[in-house]
């Protein structure tokens, strides 16, 4: 999934500085970039010049990260992480259980972005599962449609803001 594909990110204040900090950085390292390229260039025959090769696709990847995290901090909704327990929200640690398992599974419930630097399984308020426990209460079983067509059943067991 694409971050167009999505309506909103949710974000906290925290987790936006940080990638508005890695977009400046980015974008003041263009220049350094640029004189890389030149500087590789320089050195001869490009067919068979690595260095000026690298460095142009390492370009390619800055400016693909530049326009990715442009995009998602235009789309972002800032915000306070949620505070009130047993109500699933974006910026909540979910611990659910599916129908037919007896383990438990804990996730953050967020756009990947927010929980990049965690060790949670992150799943997106806008994928079928993101969206079917939108809202749920501890305890409560919602249904989601899985992408083979059949139903699964959910119980949300808990919901507790998401702590760096």
């Amino acid at each position: 999934m694409t971050v167009t594909d999505t309506q909103v990110a949710w974000l906290t204040q925290e987790a936006y500085d940080r990638l508005k900090h890695e977009l400046d950085e980015l974008v003041a390292n263009r220049k350094v970039m640029a004189a890389e390229i030149n500087a590789r260039r320089e050195e001869g025959d490009l067919k068979e010049n690595g260095g000026y090769h690298a460095a142009r696709e390492e370009q390619g990847q800055q400016e693909a990260r530049i326009r990715q995290l442009q995009e998602l901090l235009r789309s972002a909704k800032v915000g306070v992480a949620p505070t009130t327990d047993g109500i699933a929200a974006p910026g909540m640690v979910l611990t659910v259980r599916y129908e037919g398992d007896d383990d438990t599974e804990n996730f953050l419930l967020a756009n990947r972005e927010e929980g990049a630097h965690g060790d949670l399984e992150v799943y997106s308020p806008n994928s079928p599962l993101g969206e079917c426990l939108l809202g749920a209460k501890n305890g409560e079983t919602r249904e989601y449609t899985l992408p083979n067509g059949s139903l699964q059943k959910v119980t949300m067991i808990k919901a507790v803001p998401y702590h760096d």
